[in-house]
């Protein structure tokens, strides 16, 4: 393998695939929502949206034109016309008022089917097959994937329902009043070097003027918000992971004393969260005084602006009223950017990390895709074929023995080797975990075999789902799964119908082996693929499971990639892992850029059958 295919198989060459701006990253999302199941909902909730909301811009505009004969009425002091057009008042605030509150419902409902749809696709994406264990070893856009899914995901569909709905209501807004505003600027006159004079649309180049100088003046000040606010993400990322990990493993951390190191580990992880957190104060804050100070000087602008025409023409109160509230509907929708610049920063960094966590899972099933693969091969019958197999490892090469090897059912075959390194590839190579080297594996569907990791795995839920994992236990007769537990020594962990929901608390490591061989009593493949899990049982029983290995389960056939220290009389047969100095390797790249480098040994990733 030449170094630039070698390369090419780094997680860093899959992530580079990622479309760069916000235009790539909303054409992904917009990919994603056009794929759901979701997409009618949410296109009929678009459509109510922008009903209601185009109502709402109605209504405001006649609620602005009530302005010139209310104010009017008062100015006359005419009470008949004054109590009139309170009715008329309040006839059009009740129609407000229901829509608001439609609006609101429409709104809330929207952010529901946005997140159920992104979620349902990023969960469909995360655990098609094998992407999940290749992003672990992908770098960093790989980590924290349930930060992802639960909190970017949620926190993206909510700002992009709040600040879509506010763009969408602004933009009606803006279409609605600027051509009123433009009208009303007809009835101004203004005065220069003595010479009266009509500017057209005179307001309203005033307010877009006004409004664009905060709008940019808002983006210089507060753009480095983005960058933050996506570091803010990542920091709180890693705070969250490493208070689960010393949760996962405060057993070991109490035995040994660790409490006051693991605290000091915890503070410095926190102290990050904290240095980014006051850098994005004081961009905030900054911020603050320009959107603030905007909103405080719009109060009195729209007056500035039209009383030289009001003094110096024959403008009524109530058509200088009908004129400011026709601006500051127009500033209303203008300021837009500047009251939601701090809300875009933070809608922005969240859709990187979400599009970019998306694309990197779509990349997954392109890393390497120059590389050298291993020939994969399901066929009829239950004989598995090894031919002139060579795992390419990070830094070296692993092979069999035998140039081939034709296991036959039920044989039970021990694969030795001298590293964990080399046993723990071989292992992820015959399941289909670790693609890269050559030569071609031929094996029964995969429904007849079994993958036991060394790490074995215990679904949450009762033990009896456990033991019936993956399938439903309804599969199975209760006491075939009583039985099962009884086999392995947990018959005392009773009723395995219920107890805690997460018993992968509750077991030791040796106990949710235990299960892990309870499982293949009772499902019976016509294959077990071990890596390791006998070696870290005791001597009893290690011996034990050899005996039900070679007694009850006659007609299971395994292979058990391990050391050498069970029972001859359990295995027919012995294949040698051994190096293959001419062989593939994945040294092309980095250490820490190539798949599986992230992990100090793959002999620690709970590979999954």
């Amino acid at each position: 393998m030449d170094q630039s295919s070698r390369a090419e198989s780094a997680p860093d060459s899959a992530t580079s695939a990622i479309v760069d701006g916000v235009y790539g990253q909303l054409m992904g999302m917009f990919s994603a929502l056009w794929s759901s199941r979701e997409r009618n909902k949410i296109f009929l909730l678009g459509a109510a949206l922008i009903a209601v909301v185009g109502a709402t811009a109605y209504s405001q505009v006649r609620l602005n034109a009530w302005n010139q004969p209310f104010y009017n009425a008062l100015s006359r002091k005419d009470l008949p016309g004054f109590v009139e057009q309170l009715g008329v008042f309040a006839v059009l605030a009740a129609v407000l008022l229901v829509l608001n509150v439609v609006q609101m419902r429409l709104n809330q409902m929207t952010k529901v089917i946005l997140r159920q749809s992104l979620v349902d696709d990023l969960m469909t994406q995360w655990m098609a097959p094998h992407r999940a264990f290749r992003l672990s070893n992908a770098g960093e856009t790989g980590t924290n994937p349930d930060q992802r899914i639960q909190q970017d995901a949620g926190h993206l569909t909510e700002l992009t329902t709040d600040l879509g709905i506010g763009l969408l209501q602004s933009s009606l807004l803006l279409l609605s009043f600027i051509g009123v505003l433009w009208i009303l600027s007809d009835r101004m006159v203004l005065t220069f070097d003595g010479r009266a004079f009509k500017l057209p649309g005179y307001m309203v180049w005033c307010a877009l003027l006004y409004a664009g100088a905060a709008s940019f003046l808002s983006w210089r000040v507060g753009r480095s918000l983005i960058s933050l606010n996506a570091e803010h993400y990542a920091r709180e990322a890693e705070f969250r992971a490493a208070i689960v990990r010393v949760d996962e493993a405060i057993d070991g951390i109490t035995l040994y004393g660790g409490e006051a190191d693991e605290r000091r580990r915890l503070g410095a992880v926190f102290d990050a969260v904290l240095d980014v957190s006051r850098r994005i104060v004081g961009a905030v804050t900054r911020l603050t005084w320009v959107t603030a100070g905007y909103g405080w000087f719009t109060i009195a602008a729209p007056i500035l602006v039209a009383a030289p025409a009001y003094f110096r023409s024959g403008m009524s109160f109530g058509e200088l009223m009908m004129v400011v509230g026709a601006f500051n509907q127009v500033q209303q929708a203008l300021r837009w950017f500047v009251d939601n610049f701090s809300s875009i920063a933070d809608w922005r960094a969240t859709l990187l990390r979400v599009a970019s966590f998306r694309q990197t899972l779509l990349a997954m099933d392109d890393l390497g895709s120059s590389a050298s693969r291993i020939e994969f091969e399901e066929v009829k019958g239950e004989t598995i074929l090894l031919d002139n197999l060579r795992v390419a490892a990070p830094d070296f090469c692993i092979k069999l023995s035998e140039r081939s090897a034709e296991l036959r059912p039920q044989e039970r075959v021990l694969v030795a080797g001298d590293t964990g390194e080399g046993r723990a590839f071989f292992f992820q190579a015959v399941g289909g975990l670790w693609p890269w080297g050559s030569g071609r594996i031929m094996q029964p569907t995969r429904r007849l075999i079994m993958f036991v990791p060394i790490r074995a795995y215990v679904a949450p839920g009762p033990l009896h789902d456990a033991i019936a994992y993956p399938y439903s236990r309804d599969k199975f007769e209760v006491e075939a799964i009583d039985n099962a537990i009884a086999s392995v020594g947990l018959g005392h962990l009773t009723p395995p119908s219920e107890g805690p929901e997460r018993w992968d608390r509750w077991l030791t490591d040796e106990e949710k082996q235990r299960v892990a061989f309870a499982r293949i009593i009772l499902q019976r493949p016509k294959w077990v693929v071990i890596h390791g899990a006998l070696d870290i049982l005791d001597p009893e029983w290690r011996r034990r499971i050899a005996a039900m290995l070679a007694d009850e389960l006659t007609g299971v056939g395994v292979i058990n990639v391990g050391r050498d220290r069970i029972e001859p009389s359990v295995f027919t047969r012995t294949l040698k892992l051994v190096i293959d100095p001419h062989g593939p390797t994945l040294t092309g790249a980095g250490r820490s850029d190539r798949p599986g480098a992230s992990k100090p040994s793959p002999e620690t990733v709970p590979a999954k059958g």
